[in-house]
């Protein structure tokens, strides 16, 4: 198995296993990777290593099936085993026929040292000329590395030199090394295996239903931070029930067969977050293990039942803003909210101006945060200055404006709060 230097450092391998022997055969030969071109005129003597093609390897070809368990987690690194094809170009003066003797050289080499050894690939990789091979790791591939000659008709090779080269054709022969192993990088989890097999036998327990959750208010009630859910469904009741919710379990209030009611002040606040939240029924039963007796818990899990949670709003406070007259304005606005709005949820600020005539509206993206926070910043461009009421929007769940309930106010009926001045 190799990482992904380890193309590379077949082509190294190659090339340096090729130089040994041709520049005993022909003086002054060279062995490059450089892609063959027309050099015009006299040509410098040597090889031209170019790989021009790579195909999966049939043989092994489970390998790059990613291996996972049931939940979908690799097991183990992927894989892909891979044949490399090399085109071996001979240039030199025709005269003395120097070609013909670089590619007699190069496939006498690759025919008798055909396998390239763990100990060839360490020793290009530790060659000063290759510094850039330093962290392959090819040597420890299991697979064996080979060299086969790939014969192939004129007809054949004149294509190769005419779709990728479109230069006048040099004497050339084509070679496959086979089989280089890529490994994946992605970690893999492999779980502990089994400490213990026995056998129990219980009675089935009844499985808790949820219907739906409101708020205690109505049905059609929005449900805050401070409101008390009220949970319908069919088998609530358990002695040691509990709820689960935003990865936590609490105790709920009161507990019976088709109703139980949960109060979220009682959940940890950093567990809860705006919009969609899920929530299930959790019962536990103390039973005696058949060999040890040593008890165990039953745990029996509800369906997930969903609700909105929506955010409320405690402050708003104007950080910056500039613009004079009756110019637009930029600003930058901060908006305290109860509940931590998550990293990754996206969350919008709605402004309504408050006046009945053509009132102007607006709507902003908060600015990207690092953690979870109640705090968000929206910087606002081009609003115009006047009083408007404040909502945000959190993945879909909107916040409310308060309503004038009072009678003799001016404002009766109308939404009064939260507001901000753009001055």
């Amino acid at each position: 198995m190799s990482n992904y230097l380890g193309i590379a450092t077949v082509t190294a391998t190659l090339q340096r296993m090729l130089q040994q022997s041709v520049q005993m055969d022909v003086e002054g030969a060279r062995v490059t990777t450089n892609r063959p071109e027309n050099t015009g005129g006299t040509p410098e003597t040597g090889i031209s290593i170019y790989l021009y093609h790579l195909k999966r390897n049939t043989s092994l070809g489970n390998a790059d099936m990613p291996p996972r368990q049931r939940k979908g987690e690799l097991t183990k690194r992927n894989q892909l085993p891979i044949d490399l094809y090399y085109l071996l170009s001979c240039y030199g003066n025709e005269i003395e026929l120097e070609p013909q003797r670089l590619l007699g050289s190069a496939i006498r080499t690759l025919e008798d040292r055909a396998v390239l050894s763990s100990q060839m690939i360490r020793e290009t990789v530790n060659d000063p000329s290759y510094p850039f091979l330093a962290n392959s790791d090819l040597s420890e591939q299991i697979e064996m590395i080979r060299a086969e000659f790939v014969p192939v008709s004129t007809d054949e090779l004149s294509k190769v030199w005419s779709v990728f080269f479109q230069t006048p054709y040099v004497l050339s022969v084509i070679y496959k090394i086979t089989v280089v192993v890529l490994d994946g990088e992605e970690p893999a989890m492999v779980a502990l295996p089994i400490r213990d097999r026995s056998l129990n036998a219980w009675a089935f327990s009844k499985q808790p239903t949820i219907d739906f959750v409101m708020s205690t208010e109505g049905r059609y009630q929005p449900i805050f931070t401070h409101s008390t859910l009220l949970i319908r469904g069919k088998m609530l009741a358990n002695a040691n029930a509990s709820i689960r919710i935003g990865g936590v379990e609490v105790a709920p209030g009161t507990v019976q067969d088709q109703e139980i009611t949960l109060a979220l002040t009682l959940v940890p606040p950093e567990a809860l977050r705006p919009g969609v939240q899920g929530l299930q029924v959790i019962h536990g039963q103390r039973l005696e293990r058949g060999s040890t007796n040593s008890p165990m818990q039953e745990r029996v899990e509800s369906n997930v039942a969903p609700f909105v949670l929506r955010p409320g709003i405690k402050e708003v406070n104007l950080l910056d803003g500039s613009g004079t007259d009756d110019e637009p304005r930029d600003a930058e606005v901060e908006v305290v909210t109860d509940v931590r709005v998550g990293q990754d949820q996206r969350v919008i600020l709605i402004l309504n101006e408050q006046t009945s005539l053509q009132p102007a509206a607006y709507i902003f993206n908060a600015q990207p945060r690092n953690n979870n926070t109640v705090r968000l910043i929206f910087s606002l461009k081009a609003i115009k200055n006047s009083n408007y009421l404040v909502r945000i929007q959190v993945d879909g769940a909107e916040s409310l404006c308060q309503i004038d309930s009072d009678r003799h106010s001016p404002t009766f009926d109308q939404y009064i709060s939260p507001t901000i001045t753009i001055p």
